[in-house]
């Protein structure tokens, strides 16, 4: 029997539809799971709903379940509906009657809120940590490749110098940004949700700050009903972070993807790195970087695909909600990937150097010496049209000297003020009081 059901058996078609994927998604909370038993135990505990004796029980069996997890010694049986039912299954197993206390005071509805709470913050803690590996790698190219020139693109057409220090600074800067918008996420899933039950509270005079600083969360949702609310919200609000992150990295794929086709050959891999051809021998395909463009386009996707699901869903919990697990857990995994796997591509990256040696080029110094003029006292309308008339009767001579020296530019790439940048970003998520918090739960 489940733990909600009564005396009516449920048909075994409508159980199996209503439960879906749910044993598979929530192993990803089962972690999670525990530790909100162990803070909601202590609390029951502080407000006189649990012994002394029945906590210790509970607390030790709940610490030993936590250790099955991580040793992936854990599963939910087949005749369990969901996590939350084979944690107080085991419980009640073990030590009698004590583990059928554990739900006083609370629903399966904030119960998964709160697991869902936890698990996006780790989500998001390893999603940080490999941004920053991708974001390092990035500068340490952008400065080692800094004056080695390559052309600038509009329309895709040659427009201006560019550099590869420019080009790797302009994707590292991008993660700035991106690290903004996944703290943003972090905010809203840094409140606890437990205690607001099934959405209306409860008539057990809960101590919910209690369980807040047990679970290291810097607020509370306060009002019970959003609270509830708060699921599809939160998780479109992180899939939007994931998104930014994604954004950033298929935009850098196709650049990869175009300058590494012959007729760019700004940049290289080893062999083993990209794929042949089962008919062409001199094929050297960027596979990596084709899928990591479409993964994270699908990614792209997922903020769209979770408000179609939610959109219009009145007040209160909907079983529409369960299924936000099978679009949003995935896509930690992809995007993982994908960080991962683009830091490791770009420690074998070759660049080319003197590409705009190449006359083909010329053209993308037009501004340059449109400036020159500039700068002996010809007025720039007078210059842009005196070069134009040189490039259309074939007598235009480029300078190839490039004199950029502003914040930003070629000559002046500002990496240290993008670091300092990253640095504040990341510094903002505080994960140290949360791992002290949980460890705290579970010595």
């Amino acid at each position: 029997m489940k733990i909600w059901q009564k005396n009516i058996d449920v048909d075994s078609f409508v159980e199996s539809f209503t439960v879906g994927n749910d044993r598979a998604m929530d192993m990803h909370l089962a972690a999670a799971d525990v530790l909100g038993s162990l803070a909601h135990t202590r609390m029951l505990h502080a407000i006189g709903l649990m012994t002394a004796v029945d906590l210790a029980a509970v607390q030790a069996e709940l610490k030993r379940i936590y250790k099955e997890i991580e040793k992936g010694e854990f599963a939910i049986e087949d005749s369990v509906e969901d996590v939350h039912s084979q944690v107080e299954m085991l419980l009640t197993k073990r030590i009698g009657d004590a583990g059928k206390k554990i739900h006083s005071g609370r629903s399966r509805n904030d119960q998964v809120l709160v697991d869902l709470k936890l698990y996006f913050r780790s989500e998001i803690q390893h999603l940080v940590g490999q941004i920053t590996l991708l974001f390092e790698q990035l500068i340490t190219l952008s400065n080692q490749h800094k004056d080695i020139l390559i052309p600038g693109y509009t329309h895709l057409q040659i427009a201006m110098p560019s550099s590869f220090g420019l080009w790797f600074g302009a994707y590292a800067e991008s993660l700035v940004d991106d690290l903004e918008m996944m703290k943003a996420a972090w905010r809203v899933c840094n409140k606890n949700p437990l205690g607001s039950a099934a959405g209306y509270g409860s008539s057990f005079p809960l101590d919910r700050t209690l369980t807040t600083t047990l679970l290291g969360f810097d607020d509370l949702n306060y009002n019970v009903v959003y609270a509830q609310m708060g699921r599809g919200k939160t998780e479109r609000i992180l899939a939007q972070a994931m998104s930014s992150v994604a954004a950033t990295l298929a935009k850098f794929a196709m650049d990869v993807t175009l300058f590494i086709n012959q007729n760019f050959g700004f940049i290289s891999f080893p062999a083993n790195l990209t794929t042949g051809s089962s008919i062409m021998p001199h094929k050297k395909n960027p596979d990596v970087f084709e899928l990591i463009r479409s993964r994270c386009n699908k990614i792209q996707a997922l903020p769209n695909e979770i408000a179609l699901m939610t959109t219009n869903l009145p007040v209160g919990y909907h079983r529409d909600l369960q299924l936000l697990k099978e679009n949003l857990f995935p896509a930690f995994q992809s995007l993982s990937d994908c960080l991962e796997i683009a830091k490791f591509m770009l420690e074998h990256i070759t660049v080319k150097e003197n590409v705009l040696d190449d006359p083909k080029y010329d053209y993308l110094f037009s501004v340059e010496v449109v400036n020159n003029e500039v700068l002996k006292g010809v007025p720039f309308r007078e210059a842009y049209k005196n070069i134009g008339l040189a490039i259309e009767d074939g007598t235009f001579q480029p300078s190839k000297e490039v004199h950029h020296t502003h914040e930003g530019s070629i000559g002046n790439l500002c990496n240290d003020q993008i670091q300092r940048m990253f640095n504040e970003a990341k510094a903002g998520f505080g994960f140290e009081k949360v791992e002290r918090a949980l460890q705290e739960l579970i010595k």
